[in-house]
C-alpha cells in the first residue's frame, strides 16, 4: 500500500457493533499516523472474547494490530498504547499481553483503572497509535 497523502484519510472498520451506532471507525490513517479507537475484546460475531483479562487484552491487541496492518503499518510502528482496566489486580495479565504484542519494540504505554467499560464483562479496552516510517 502506498502512503497516504498528508491530508488524505483512510479508515478501516471491525466487527464492533458500536462503530455504526456510535459513529466511529476502528482506525484512521492521516499521513503517516494511524490512530486506533478504544478497542474492546470483541469477536468476529460481535460477542465478547471469553476468558480472563489476559485473553481479552490479547484479542484487543490483535484487533488493533490488524487495523494498523490494513492501513499499511505493523506492530513495530506502534508508538503509544493506553490500556483501560476495570480491576487493577489484572495489571500483570494485561501487561503480559502487551509484552507479547510489542516486546521487541516497546511503545510508550499507560495503564489506568476505570470503574466500568461499555460491556460489564469487559476487563480491558485499549487504544493504540502508530507512526509509519519510510521503508525501502
Amino acid at each position: 500500500m502506498s502512503g497516504a497523502g498528508p491530508n488524505e484519510r483512510q479508515r478501516v472498520h471491525s466487527a464492533s457493533p458500536y462503530e455504526t451506532t456510535f459513529g466511529f471507525c476502528r482506525a484512521i490513517r492521516v499521513g503517516e499516523r494511524i490512530i486506533v479507537s478504544g478497542t474492546g475484546p470483541i469477536e468476529p460475531d460481535g460477542s465478547t472474547t471469553p476468558g480472563d483479562a489476559g485473553a481479552q487484552a490479547d484479542r484487543c491487541f490483535a484487533i488493533a494490530i490488524a487495523a494498523i496492518e490494513e492501513l499499511g503499518g505493523r506492530a513495530a510502528d506502534v508508538v503509544r498504547t493506553r490500556m483501560y482496566v476495570t480491576d487493577l489486580a489484572d495489571q500483570d495479565a494485561i501487561g503480559a499481553a502487551h509484552a507479547r504484542a510489542f516486546g521487541a519494540y516497546p511503545p510508550a504505554a499507560t495503564m489506568a483503572g476505570t470503574p466500568a467499560l461499555v460491556r460489564p464483562e469487559w476487563k480491558v479496552e485499549i487504544e493504540v497509535e502508530a507512526v509509519l516510517e519510510a521503508r525501502t
